[in-house]
């Protein structure tokens, strides 16, 4: 298996096109969102702030995640970082350790996009504890903070690069 993280601007036509036909568990959607949510958050204004990508395994997109800085970075960021928004692995590709893989190659795929950053942070439903356990497996720290998200409490975690 040959998978890389690479930039949503250098897929080509057909595999933006497969990315547009990711779909996540139907549970899940209250976690990551969909597909759509995540490109309208991408190309509805274009900008240095949000940058997408995308997993490819054998060039056939199976995953997509955005990274967030300023002038979009949510509230709750420090401003030193990238925040990671819309983790989506297709539901028809679970189970095989893409969402590993994207955890794996993100800090370096993170600096490459913004050398400026010191780490990357996210924010996770409290609720959501297998998200929580694949994130701190992969060296994300929780802050200890919770506060009140958009469908219940949510924890703040940090990977310092």
């Amino acid at each position: 298996m040959t998978a890389r993280l690479v930039p949503y601007d250098s897929l080509n036509a057909l595999q933006r096109q497969q990315v547009e036909a990711i779909e996540v568990h139907k549970e899940q959607i209250r976690f990551s969102g969909d597909i759509h949510g995540a490109l309208h958050t991408l190309l509805s204004k274009p900008g240095p702030g949000v940058k997408g990508f995308a997993l490819l395994v054998e060039d056939v997109p199976v995953a997509f995640l955005l990274l967030k800085r300023p002038p979009v970075l949510p509230a709750w960021a420090d401003e030193h970082s990238a925040t990671l928004h819309a983790l989506q692995v297709d539901h028809r590709a679970q189970g095989k350790g893409y969402g590993k893989a994207c955890l794996q190659a993100l800090p370096d795929v993170a600096r490459q996009a913004f050398p400026e950053i010191k780490g990357l942070e996210l924010s996770v439903d409290a609720d959501n504890a297998s998200a929580i356990a694949l994130y701190a497996k992969f060296g994300w720290v929780d802050s200890g903070e919770a506060y009140r998200g958009r469908i219940g409490y949510e924890r703040r975690m940090g990977l310092i690069f």
